[in-house]
């Protein structure tokens, strides 16, 4: 069992740039696939970045790939998501997830979630 732990949320000023981290413990970090989605109100749970168990494959969707970059270091357990230029419209709860695939963006495809982090850009 992997248990996921995200921190670095908070309220922001649009334009600033923000990372959130996650620290896995119960399980071998480094044979996972991690990924990072978020969920706004009343909208659905959207992939935003997911990273190889090395760490030397990314992937992300044509939404996110121009101010997110995702990164792992597996001698902390731990993965990254930087969020350069952020937009109101970025707010939303942020999830970190431990699966099989890196590329996938169906939640269905990860099988740990952590809590999440809120996010909330002011304008």
């Amino acid at each position: 069992q992997v248990q996921l732990v995200e921190s670095g949320g908070g309220l922001v000023q649009a334009g600033v740039t923000l990372r959130l981290s996650c620290v896995g413990s119960g399980g071998t970090f480094r044979s996972y696939a991690m990924g990072w989605f978020r969920q706004a109100p009343g909208k659905e749970r959207d992939f935003v970045a997911g990273i190889s168990g090395s760490g030397s494959s990314t992937y992300y969707p044509n939404s996110a790939k121009d101010r997110f970059t995702i990164s792992r270091d597996n001698a902390k357990n731990t993965v990254y998501l930087h969020m350069h230029s952020l937009k109101p419209e970025d707010t939303a709860v942020y999830y970190c997830t431990a699966g099989r695939y890196y590329s996938s963006g169906r939640p269905t495809d990860y099988d740990y979630w952590g809590q999440g982090t809120q996010v909330t850009v002011s304008s």
